[in-house]
């Protein structure tokens, strides 16, 4: 009963935050095709503000589940949508396996993740290195890895544009350990992220 309501809960919610981005942000979605219906995925985006999760999460033609820092919890609202999107949540700590753990066992089920490479708002832009997360769960998982470039939706600049790239097959990878290997697949898809993101 409690996950109906919940699936009922997480329906509105998702139709009220398309109706935003669509009204207000007049959003526009391109590449749509390009996202595998059936089969583990991995969403990986550019990361500009708070905005972004919920823009992937209501335009993906895919559920997902986000990984997020656990300092997000402390608001009420936050806390909220990740309740109703069963978020991961991420400790600051770099050991934190359950998260690992919970993020492989879901696309183990053949369901999908979201991250952003950047690991931060701006990260890029403040010179900050690009995480291997998402070229590690693909490398560990096999799971494709879906690029997304976001544009606008910031100050002088309200219209916003999302785009999904063609799926990245890293599974000829799976199973390396090679930190060479996953800073190459890192830069690649970080690479996709901002040619899409243009």
């Amino acid at each position: 009963m409690k996950n109906f309501f919940k699936k009922i809960i997480k329906s509105f919610v998702k139709g009220v935050i398309h109706l935003w981005i669509k009204v207000y942000y007049r959003a526009e979605i391109i590449g749509l095709e390009n996202i595998p219906k059936e089969g583990a995925l991995i969403f990986a985006g550019n990361h500009r503000s708070y905005l972004d999760p919920p823009l992937i999460v209501v335009t993906a033609t895919r559920d997902m589940r986000f990984l997020a820092k656990e300092e997000l919890t402390k608001n009420k609202f936050f806390k909220f949508l990740g309740w109703v999107f069963n978020v991961i949540l991420v400790k600051r700590d770099d050991k934190d396996v359950n998260s690992i753990k919970e993020s492989l066992k879901t696309l183990k089920n053949e369901e999908c993740i979201a991250l952003f490479p950047e690991g931060t708002r701006n990260g890029i832009e403040k010179g900050q290195k690009t995480k291997d997360g998402v070229a590690f769960f693909a490398v560990r998982s096999g799971a494709k890895v879906v690029p997304c470039g976001i544009k606008g939706g910031q100050k002088g600049n309200r219209k916003v544009t999302i785009r999904y790239g063609k799926p990245l097959d890293y599974s000829n990878y799976k199973g390396n350990k090679d930190k060479q290997i996953l800073d190459k697949i890192t830069d690649e898809i970080m690479s996709n992220i901002l040619e899409l993101a243009k």
